[in-house]
């Protein structure tokens, strides 16, 4: 799918590939951000150790009951080629073009550190803008594309480049002569928190580059550069070479940098591009966006994305499915009309009802039940917040019972592990899945169990390691 977050996209990229970005002190810093937790701890563990540590230290460090963590991590480091594990002598080793690059970014070391950072201009700027100005274009440039999406009238027609990014990606289908509507996967995007859209339209942004005659490591370290940039400060083109040069005009319809004229030698970073690093953790799919969203601040969002009930809370629920909406913003009413038949406008305010053909309407649409739920959670009212929970439980268990209603059976892709030798084996390894969260279902009385798709590979090694010895 064209959202699939960075780190998979990363994750996919040949190791040759990998190791020419990781020779990038701000690339490395970025990816280091953009791990979970337990990963980066790991790695901050073994940066500046000059030998491999023992998997069985690493044990002892966690707790049994994150088990799970500790495998999604090294699975997310080796899925990086940031370590490899060495079977023979049961240990970890991190990657030594990683290493010295990460050292360099943590230390300000080597002749690299400075320039993979971005180059700030030595002169003064005649025409210099200030953060509030660099928030506006953000804006504007970002919501005229938004709004293109859902079809506000009057809506600004988005540059030929995004217009075909837009329709590479699925989130719209048609001609560009103005027939293009949204898709399924557009309605998804909408209800993903900024920082995820941006993200969304960069992965196919990557995935057209080869396309587009560009050298992927060039276009992958400019991003990461973007996200290690101070607000407000004018970078020169110098340090870029001609496929980041290039960029630049994308980027500048998208609102992430912006230039007076075609033709300057300086760019300013807006904050769309100066948080696309923050530590908001990985992003997986659209779905996986607003799972993460209910855990995130808006924050950097409600910087960027102004105008009344945009980025703060402006939704109030009431039990009786009622919903009020103190937003003037045409762009957050396009996206509550999508799960919310409405029926009174007033200035600064629209209100309706949250229905089941409402509910049914979005979920043939692509849109999840969790994801309403996560929607009106991140942007429910202060007032409401300040109940537990939330939002009305009567009409969060209706708004699942109604995807239940469309949703009758749910297959699981995953693998079915039997034919262990006793009982013993059996209960170790049941055991080590249901610590990682992966089994879905077990039978004692056979000594089989099933775990998905994700657990597999994990519970191989785990036997492989445990019973081979």
């Amino acid at each position: 799918m064209a959202s699939s977050s960075v780190n998979e996209h990363l994750e996919g990229l040949p190791e040759a590939v990998l190791t020419r970005l990781y020779q990038s002190p701000a690339t490395c810093l970025a990816i280091f951000r953009l791990l979970p937790t337990m990963a980066k701890t790991l790695v901050m563990s073994m940066v500046f150790m000059d030998t491999p540590i023992k998997i069985s230290d690493v044990d002892l460090w966690i707790k049994p009951g994150s088990r799970k963590l500790q495998a999604e991590a090294i699975k997310k480091l080796k899925g990086l080629h940031l370590i490899k594990e060495r079977y023979q002598s049961q240990t970890l080793v991190l990657s030594q073009t990683f290493r010295k690059s990460f050292k360099n970014a943590l230390t300000a070391g080597g002749d690299d550190a400075g320039h993979s950072f971005g180059i700030p201009c030595d002169t003064e700027d005649k025409h210099k803008v200030d953060i509030k100005f660099l928030d506006q274009h953000a804006t504007e440039r970002w919501e005229s594309i938004l709004h293109f999406m859902v079809g506000t009238p009057a809506a600004q027609v988005p540059s030929q480049g995004v217009l075909s990014l837009l329709q590479h990606s699925g989130l719209m289908e048609g001609s560009y002569n103005g027939d293009m509507v949204i898709t399924n996967s557009g309605f998804q995007f909408l209800l993903q928190d900024v920082n995820a859209q941006i993200w969304t339209l960069l992965i196919q942004y990557l995935n057209m580059a080869s396309n587009l005659q560009m050298d992927p490591v060039d276009v992958l370290n400019f991003i990461f550069m973007l996200g290690s940039l101070e607000l407000g400060r004018d970078y020169s083109l110098s340090a870029l070479s001609a496929t980041q040069v290039k960029m630049l005009e994308d980027l500048r319809d998208y609102g992430l940098v912006y230039q007076r004229k075609s033709s300057s030698r300086r760019f300013y970073p807006t904050r769309l591009a100066t948080t696309l690093t923050s530590d908001t953790g990985a992003r997986r799919s659209a779905s996986a966006a607003m799972d993460e969203a209910i855990s995130q601040t808006t924050q950097s969002s409600s910087h960027v994305l102004g105008g009344s009930g945009s980025g703060s809370g402006f939704i109030i629920l009431e039990t009786n499915y009622r919903i009020y909406a103190y937003t003037d913003s045409p762009l957050q009413i396009s996206v509550l009309n999508l799960f919310v038949h409405l029926k009174t406008r007033f200035p600064n305010m629209v209100s309706g009802h949250i229905t089941r053909e409402s509910v049914r309407r979005a979920l043939r649409n692509g849109i999840h039940a969790d994801q309403i739920i996560t929607y009106l959670t991140v942007h429910a009212h202060s007032q409401m917040k300040k109940q537990d929970p939330i939002l009305p439980p009567t009409v969060v268990d209706q708004i699942r019972l109604w995807q239940l209603e469309m949703d009758r059976l749910k297959a699981t892709d995953g693998y079915l592990f039997k034919d262990f030798k006793n009982s013993k084996e059996y209960l170790l390894v049941v055991t080590y899945a249901e610590q990682l969260g992966v089994l879905e279902w077990q039978s004692s009385s056979k000594k089989w169990f099933f775990v998905n798709a994700e657990g597999g590979p994990q519970i191989v090694d785990y036997v492989n390691r445990e019973l081979k010895n």
